[in-house]
């Protein structure tokens, strides 16, 4: 801990500092002068560099993008394969699902597909030949290759799925290409065969011939055995390019396997070069080389500018020193007061918190005077400033003993001081010292107006080494606990007690217990609807009822502070009827349909599921109620579930399964239970518009739920380019922020009018 006054004490030397700044520069403009120049010269040299480094990620990421492209349209045509495996389609399907991938895919030189499936196998490759597109089985025996059975084994064993190859020469293509293959993997798991896509070396080349950094940089791609795919070699000059070339292959880049961004320096034919490079998506080495000289030519200007400048920008720094100077100085008085107590001249609770940052064990202790506001009330608040001086000053006599060394007192809020005690203090010291503080607070008495005023304390203590990692954040609330409970208990002082939060816990379970049967008795359990968009009509077709808790306040509380608690108390099956309740209540007097969130567990609750069939077949508005099943939750008994599912069926109700995507039992849902909607969870639909995985995953659940003739809600919909991808997705419905956040009553216009 510091002493104090530490870093406050020091403004003295901050204002000589600055004021020796200023002497200097009036001594030594010219030293100044060349000073800026080099910092100049070197901000605009790091500019000039962050330019080309700007210019390398650009077209580092248009290869990583095609790339993408390469990779996206290649497990499209593995996922074809897959369904071509599927429905048993033969030779002439193969190849008309070849033909179109190269239609959908300009890119691509030539795409093959190698079915090894007992029930389907065959090979097939196509290729463009000029403006034709020619297609052809792959020679015999291609199944016995050894290259294709060491892949599919490297697959069964949990190799990546992307697998880009190095350049290698093509026969049917007639060129050198660069391939990239994906697996085909049927529902149950099997290896169905490999499907692959094929990318010409005059493609890549031409990919990087355009980077333009300056007029001598080029560009080079490397795959990852070392083999130059530069636009070197499409160099006019060949005699400067070929030693360019063999350079780089010298250097090996393929080996260092990095996704970084890395730099290296190269010295050819007495010219200096600066490299950048890095991995691309497949595996090649992209990098840039620009001339060393070319990077410094900017700084020139810079030299001659300076000669010009020197005058206007020494009589403008010198005005900047001295606005400076008195700036800082009324900065540094501020600092003071915000950190001292203006009663006592103590470091004050802002002070501690900043000292508390520091990473070193001790404990805190808290100090509150007994009976502080009746000196207030019965003495003035003159008598209250003379009881904490008078504290004050002897919490400071016994702090400054050789035992108490390094100790430091602060002043807080109201009638409390806190003690900091450096270093880890055996259990049995920590008593002792408590005692010694009450002891030394209550061994005089304070003389008020000739009335003896009789002075007591109690303390509440926290050391760091009782929180764990991490817990010098909570020390002073800790230290606050324990003066509390000290209070409350009527002891003199109390140590925190970790373990006592587990009864903290058992006392707010129970205030919450008693809130929620209070709010169910006074009816405060209320629905607050959120709209769901039909993204054909553009209306609010449909709202989700969704629980809240208005408080004593007025204000709602979401569920998630509460239904833990229910579950626990058993109120949760009053909560859960009741908002069947005001469900029902809702759909009587608006149109549209209405969707309720249960568990599984509720609807195998006869004490439930009863009641609910019964006021839903009592209501008649079994047609616009649709009940919404978690998706995350597994089904032990399906009959059970499906039975109670099909009695809400026969009164109209719709089934959904809520959160689709976050797990793997809900295709075991779909299969077993007879569901109309599927909600797609939010943790896909928010990434959409950044996460390809998440936008490749949601396309896949539409096209599965499309075939099932299942209906799709996307949850979590919060902003207008997630929702676009929604709508360009197919999704029926959508949900969340930038349609309706949830609302005491449901809509009756259009959430987007």
């Amino acid at each position: 801990m510091r002493p104090p006054g530490a870093g406050l004490a020091g403004r003295h030397v901050i204002m000589l500092l600055l004021a020796q700044l200023v002497a200097l520069f009036l001594g030594g403009m010219w030293l100044l002068s060349s000073l800026n120049l080099r910092i100049a010269e070197s901000s605009l040299a790091e500019l000039r560099e962050r330019q080309i480094l700007e210019t390398f990620q650009a077209n580092r990421g248009r290869i990583d993008d095609h790339h993408r492209r390469m990779e996206q349209n290649t497990r499209d045509l593995a996922r074809t394969g897959e369904l071509l495996v599927a429905l048993d389609g033969g030779r002439e399907a193969v190849e008309a699902a070849l033909r179109q991938a190269l239609v959908d895919f300009p890119d691509a030189q030539g795409v093959t597909l190698w079915l090894t499936d007992p029930s389907l196998t065959l090979g097939v490759h196509a290729w463009r030949e000029g403006e034709t597109l020619r297609v052809e089985p792959l020679e015999a025996g291609w199944s016995e290759a050894d290259w294709l059975r060491r892949r599919l084994d490297a697959w069964r064993e949990g190799a990546p799925a992307i697998h880009w190859t190095a350049a290698y020469f093509k026969s049917r293509i007639d060129d050198v290409v660069v391939s990239v293959g994906v697996p085909m993997i049927d529902a149950e798991g099997r290896l169905l065969g490999m499907a692959a896509s094929d990318w010409v070396a005059g493609d890549i080349i031409g990919l990087v011939s355009d980077v333009d950094v300056t007029p001598s940089a080029f560009a080079f791609l490397v795959d990852r055995e070392n083999r130059n795919l530069s636009s070197l070699a499409w160099a006019e000059d060949q005699a400067r390019a070929q030693p360019l070339i063999e350079a780089i292959i010298d250097l090996e880049l393929h080996r260092d396997g990095t996704d970084a961004q890395a730099r290296r320096s190269l010295a050819l034919e007495g010219e200096a070069w600066t490299l950048l490079h890095a991995n691309t998506r497949a595996g090649m080495v992209f990098g840039i080389g620009v001339p060393q000289a070319e990077i410094d030519a900017v700084l020139v200007p810079m030299r001659q500018a300076n000669l010009r400048i020197m005058s206007a920008v020494g009589a403008g720094v010198l005005l900047l020193a001295v606005v400076i100077l008195l700036r800082v100085a009324g900065m540094l008085r501020r600092l003071r007061t915000l950190y001292t107590d203006p009663l006592t001249g103590l470091p004050n609770r802002a002070r501690l918190l900043a000292d508390l940052e520091e990473q070193r064990p001790g404990a805190l202790v808290l100090v509150n005077v007994d009976g502080f506001k009746q000196f207030n009330g019965v003495f003035g608040h003159e008598c209250g400033d003379q009881v904490i001086r008078h504290m004050v000053a002897r919490l400071e006599a016994l702090l400054a003993l050789p035992e108490w060394r390094g100790s430091r007192l602060y002043r807080m809020p109201a009638d409390e001081q806190a003690i900091w005690l450096p270093g880890r203090l055996p259990p049995e010291a920590l008593p002792e010292r408590l005692q010694a503080l009450q002891s030394a607070v209550g061994s005089t008495r304070l003389i008020w107006r000739g009335q003896e005023l009789p002075l007591h304390a109690t303390l509440g203590l926290a050391a760091t080494w009782q929180l764990g990692e991490g817990g010098r954040e909570g020390l002073l609330s800790a230290a606050g606990m324990a003066l509390r409970q000290a209070r409350e208990q009527q002891l003199g002082y109390r140590i925190h007690d970790p373990a006592s939060r587990m009864r903290e816990g058992y006392e707010q379970n129970l205030a919450w217990a008693n809130r929620l049967t209070a709010a169910l008795e006074e009816g405060r359990i209320v629905a607050y609807f959120q709209p769901i968009l039909d993204l054909a009509s553009g209306r609010a077709a449909k709202h989700e009822c969704l629980m809240r808790l208005i408080d004593e306040a007025g204000e709602p509380v979401g569920p998630g502070q509460f239904l833990e608690v229910a579950r626990r108390s058993r109120l949760h099956r009053r909560l859960t009827l009741t908002m069947v309740e005001r469900c029902l209540e809702a759909m009587r007097d608006s149109d549209g349909a209405f969707s309720l969130n249960l568990s599984v567990e509720d609807l195998l609750d006869p004490e439930i599921s009863e009641p609910l069939l019964a006021r839903v077949a009592e209501s008649g508005l079994g047609e616009r109620l649709i009940l919404e099943l978690l998706e995350s939750e597994g089904i032990e008994d399906y009959a059970a579930v499906g039975a109670v599912i099909a009695r809400a069926r026969a009164l109209g109700v719709g089934i959904a399964i809520d959160d689709f995507g976050t797990g793997y039992a809900n295709f075991e849902h779909l299969l077993r239970l007879d569901v109309d909607l599927l909600k797609i969870d939010g943790s896909l639909i928010r990434h959409l518009d950044r996460d390809p995985g998440a936008l490749t995953l949601t396309r896949g659940i539409v096209r599965f739920a499309r075939e099932l003739g299942l209906q799709t809600v996307a949850e979590f919909v919060h902003s207008p380019e997630v929702l676009a991808l929604v709508r360009e997705l197919g999704i029926d419905h959508a949900q969340g922020a930038c349609i309706g956040m949830p609302a005491p009553r449901p809509l009756r216009t259009s959430p987007l009018a």
